[in-house]
């Protein structure tokens, strides 16, 4: 197993590292896909639905929500760390929190279900599967409004 590798790139005014876990063997992937990852996705995608729905499940099932793509797959997950002004952020800057939350609250709960039977549905056919990726990528975006 390798060591992540950290990758520089420098703009004016910040600092950003993103780290890059080397994904498996390609036939790994594909042989995981084909005989686990189907499956355990659509298992999860159900366990991280309801977990939101229940509000007090939220933070567990949105960490697993962002976790999908590499239970599906075993695509490694990137992670982008920012040096601003002497403080360490992760990730993009996000929207006001508010406004998530109403987000949620009035459309991500019941959207995120409805994307993901769709990303499943469309993950169980040849033709699909790109689709499916790209969805379920995008899971926490429709959920609440997650920058990645």
């Amino acid at each position: 197993m390798s060591v992540p590798r950290p990758r520089a790139s420098v703009s004016p005014g910040e600092h950003r590292v993103v780290v890059e876990a080397p994904p498996p063997n390609l036939l790994i992937r594909v042989l995981w896909f084909v005989l686990v990852g189907w499956w355990v996705g659509g298992i999860v995608s159900g366990i991280a639905w309801f977990l939101n729905a229940t509000v007090i499940g939220l933070p567990l099932g949105l960490w697993l929500i962002n976790r999908l793509p590499t239970l599906i797959t075993l695509r490694p997950q990137e992670q982008t760390w920012t040096l601003d002004g002497g403080v360490v952020r992760r990730s993009k800057a996000q929207r006001p929190f508010l406004l998530r939350a109403v987000w949620f609250l009035l459309v991500g709960w019941w959207l995120s279900g409805l994307w993901m039977a769709v990303a499943y549905l469309a993950l169980l056919s040849v033709v699909g599967l790109p689709l499916a990726f790209w969805m379920y990528g995008r899971v926490g975006a429709v959920t609440t409004l997650y920058r990645s």
